[in-house]
């Protein structure tokens, strides 16, 4: 009855200033689309308006039998007081019309978007995309949204689908009549009282104890031994031969590692040892200084190092550079070396089934003392460099690990050493995360 008895008053509108009215069509969905000529009883002689080359410019607004926008020239309150006509689509100010319905209107400058809302309706529209978002439902528009004289524009199928508004265009008056009636406000149904009911007294149920849920510890701790496989070894003792060339002992590593904080920094202590075992064939070796040759008999040598690292961690996951502590030993009657160095190292991250780590470390100066057979003493001293590249697979949850990698070392002389040595070799093994 709404819809009729106001599309009747419209007509009665039309008729009344004795023209011939244009109204919006409607689309597929009941909306207002574009404007169709509508011919009116009383005015048979003229034709309809021709929207192929519409008028230009501000047109008064009639609201609900109300001249409120009759001086289209005029602005008042920052607010365009008219509409106008773009080919055949009639542009209504956007915040002037819907305040006059009792919208509520928000401008975004940065988006120049509009977003109306009223209770039961919410469209959105922005300048200068043809569309209008109403409750949600995006429909398109002939004409995207303007900016006329600092106020925004908008088609008139915004405020008749937006709203529910008729709107009729009247071309020999130049005037747009809106009609808008609000939906009336339902009275509310009176809440029953309900008949009271005797509560049952409930029975004690134990609250269920929550099953803790264990945290990820971001600090791991670890250890770890691997086998050398095929090692090759190079100096006075031996041209790259196998370290189970022979059928003897082998050679193995072995590390451990711990991350901690400490002053709210993350930390990692680790100890890695290397024990590399080779045959020595019977023959003439260089002595220390490098001052002759001596006959050699054939045995088994064995070279061993360990260095201690703290490393202060510079990024994830697990990457630290520190400094270390390097103790080397040989079986073969030269001194005991130290020395101080640094490096780099990437550890495994055994939070993950599957990783990879790697390090380097360099020291500078590793040096002992050594007496000879004259009773003098002099330091051995060599540039000591080691490497390491490996990865990791976690067997379950047991805490287990499968380890494999390449490791080695180059030494170089810096006094006394009979020549330059290398280390290096395949490695397999075994560790545990705690």
């Amino acid at each position: 009855m709404k819809r009729l008895s106001t599309g009747l008053f419209a007509a009665l509108v039309a008729a009344g200033i004795g023209t011939t009215s244009v109204l919006a069509a409607p689309s597929a969905s009941g909306h207002t689309a574009t404007l169709a000529p509508v011919q009116v009883a009383q005015d048979t002689s003229m034709p309809p308006a021709d929207f192929g080359t519409p008028p230009s410019g501000e047109y008064p607004i009639l609201f609900n039998d109300r001249h409120v926008y009759s001086k289209p020239d005029r602005l008042k309150a920052n607010r365009v007081l008219a509409a106008l006509v773009r080919g055949n689509v009639i542009l209504i100010p956007l915040r002037s019309m819907f305040e006059q319905m009792g919208a509520t209107v928000s401008y975004d400058p940065a988006t120049k978007t509009v977003d109306v809302s009223k209770p039961g309706s919410d469209v959105k529209v922005t300048v200068g995309q043809p569309e209008v978002i109403i409750n949600g439902e995006s429909r398109p528009l002939d004409v995207p949204p303007e900016i006329y004289r600092g106020a925004v524009v908008v088609p008139v199928r915004v405020v008749s689908e937006g709203m529910g508004a008729y709107v009729q265009w009247v071309p020999d008056r130049r005037i747009v009549v809106v009609r808008y009636i609000p939906a009336p406000v339902p009275t509310p149904v009176p809440t029953p009282v309900p008949t009271p009911v005797p509560t049952p007294v409930p029975t004690a149920v134990p609250t269920p104890v929550p099953t803790a849920v264990p945290t990820k510890n971001p600090y791991e701790h670890f250890v770890v031994g691997d086998y050398i496989f095929d090692s090759k070894v190079y100096n006075e003792f031996s041209p790259g031969n196998s370290g189970n060339a022979d059928g003897g002992g082998g050679s193995f590593t072995g590390r451990a590692a711990a991350e901690f904080p400490l002053l709210g920094l993350p930390w990692m202590l680790e100890d890695d040892y290397r024990s590399w075992s080779y045959p020595h064939n019977a023959g003439y070796v260089t002595v220390i200084g490098g001052n002759g040759a001596t006959f050699v008999p054939s045995f088994r040598a064995v070279d061993t190092d360990n260095d201690a690292r703290l490393g202060f961690k510079i990024a994830s996951p697990r990457i630290y550079i520190g400094v270390g502590y390097l103790t080397r030993t040989e079986n073969y009657g030269y001194p005991r070396q130290n020395g101080v160095g640094f490096g780099a190292e990437k550890l495994p991250d055994l939070d993950q089934p599957f990783s990879v780590y790697g390090s380097v470390w360099y020291y500078p100066s590793v040096s002992g003392p050594f007496t000879f057979p004259d009773g003098s003493t002099a330091d051995l001293q060599a540039r000591f460099l080691k490497y390491e590249v490996g990865a990791t697979w976690s067997l379950g949850t047991s805490g287990l690990f499968l380890d494999l990698g390449f490791l080695g070392d180059r030494i170089t002389n810096k006094q006394l050493m009979p020549g330059n040595a290398a280390h290096a070799g395949g490695y397999a093994g075994l560790g545990f995360k705690f």
